[in-house]
């Protein structure tokens, strides 16, 4: 995603004037120094490996957690030597303290949507569009739609994954609908995920950071809207006439207690926030709670097992038991690759932020461009590297910028990934379930389309918020 992108920065930052940066205290600049040009050369060789994860077939966490300890350990060795050991013990706790209420409150989502899954709420809705007979063009409208509203509650990934397999089972032996319904849901999901702080892993950041409150990411909505809309109005024309065949699909998928593991997410959703709102508490206390309510449901899916084994003389568990549920499982079955991704990511742009290299970014961009440019750059930035080590590095420099221009930020890190099929995880995911349909040119060719939404949602957010 950012081959030429390390490139640029890193001589960016060799050009800029040294400036010693960090929330820990007193620190040394280290960005003129041996094992600061070490560090980005550990981080941009470990992403260069993340970027190229589709063809090596190499977790991305792997390269991420090696550089993390890589840049911390010549850290320490510097500061080791120099009598000050504590300094980096207190950046390390302030990055990792980061990223564990992070873990948690995405390990309680992560849980939360494999129930779900499991109990066939999403496939539930897939049999339902599917059966309902739709035009090409109104599946388009449909999917992207759904896909806009469905990812501000489940992650836009999920969201992506279960409208494009929509789009397969309906556009069978048309791959131009295909292509276009695939783009068309990559910039939903995004678009949607942009105006809540459940919607994008960048959002989540901002409001756990105390940036931007709970009910502020809604004056995102109108902008997300246009992101959507603009790219969707053009694309629409594009569309093949007529139905698709009928595609037989089972009845019903919804297994028992399906709907109410719904309510519980939102009940948990909304104990998250009365957390943070009314009392003050870390929002992922509140997901904790919340993920309570699930093990307690969970309990009683065990005792419905157990009666129905012991009325239909079937042990409990077995295939075909309609009421066997593990909350373990779901924990089990985790993004694990991705959450130790994050973990690599935001200890080794903490090394970097530790060092001083973030202050002299923050320094040229904010300070010399101005936020409204700098803010639309890291939109485009985040379509070439992903979004969350360019939205934590943001939130790790603390530009002095009004409210407006936080909001415009959020904006910018949520939807600029739409611009290129590999600037998202929807994206991403999408070229590997739809392949040779959907592809990265297939993508690039509506970018100019996909980049006028994206322009357009820049103004009407500074007309209306700014």
């Amino acid at each position: 995603m950012i081959s030429r992108s390390i490139v640029l920065v890193i001589g960016l930052l060799a050009a800029l004037p040294a400036l010693a940066a960090s929330e820990a205290g007193t620190t040394l600049n280290l960005t003129s120094h041996w094992v600061g040009y070490a560090a980005l050369a550990i981080f941009g060789l470990a992403y260069a490996l993340v970027i190229g994860e589709e063809y090596i077939h190499l977790r991305k966490s792997k390269p991420v957690l090696l550089a993390a300890g890589l840049i911390w350990i010549l850290i320490a060795l510097v500061y080791n030597s120099r009598g000050l050991p504590h300094e980096v013990e207190s950046g390390i706790r302030h990055n990792f303290l980061e990223y564990t209420e992070l873990f948690f409150f995405l390990l309680v989502a992560m849980t939360y949507i494999n129930a779900m899954v499991e109990r066939g709420v999403f496939e539930e809705l897939r049999n339902w569009l599917i059966n309902k007979g739709f035009s090409y063009r109104s599946l388009f409208w449909l999917t992207g739609v759904l896909a806009f509203f469905i990812s501000p509650i489940a992650d836009n990934l999920t969201t992506a994954l279960i409208m494009c397999a929509v789009v397969l089972a309906v556009g069978e032996g048309q791959p131009r609908f295909v292509a276009i319904g695939c783009i068309n849901i990559v910039v939903g999901a995004n678009a949607g995920g942009a105006f809540s702080p459940f919607g994008d892993i960048t959002t989540l950041m901002v409001w756990q950071k105390g940036v931007v409150e709970f009910w502020e990411f809604f004056a995102l909505f109108i902008p997300s809207v246009v992101n959507y809309a603009v790219p969707a109005l053009i694309m629409q024309f594009a569309i093949p006439s007529g139905k698709p065949q009928s595609v037989e699909v089972e009845e019903s998928a919804l297994k028992p207690g399906g709907l109410v593991i719904v309510g519980l997410f939102l009940a948990t959703i909304t104990t998250a926030v009365c957390f943070h709102n009314f009392l003050h508490i870390p929002p992922v206390f509140g997901m904790m709670t919340g993920l309570a309510y699930l093990k307690f449901y969970g309990f009683y899916l065990r005792r419905k097992s157990q009666a129905w084994s012991f009325d239909s003389q079937i042990p409990s568990g077995s295939d075909g038991d309609p009421y066997h549920f593990d909350i373990f499982e779901k924990i089990a079955d985790a993004e694990w690759d991705t959450l130790f991704f994050f973990y690599g990511v935001i200890l080794a742009v903490g090394g970097l932020g530790f060092i001083g290299y973030l202050g002299m970014v923050s320094e040229f961009s904010y300070g010399e461009l101005g936020p409204t440019t700098a803010n639309i750059l890291v939109g485009v930035l985040s379509a070439i590297v992903d979004n969350i080590p360019v939205m934590f590095a943001v939130l790790t420099m603390n530009p002095e910028m009004s409210h407006s221009q936080w909001l415009l930020v959020t904006l910018t890190a949520g939807v600029g990934g739409s611009l290129l099929s590999i600037g998202s995880a929807a994206g991403v995911a999408l070229m590997g379930q739809a392949r040779g349909q959907y592809t990265f040119f297939s993508h690039l060719k509506w970018t100019p389309v996909i980049a006028l939404g994206y322009g357009a949602s820049i103004w009407v957010h500074l007309l209306i918020n700014g």
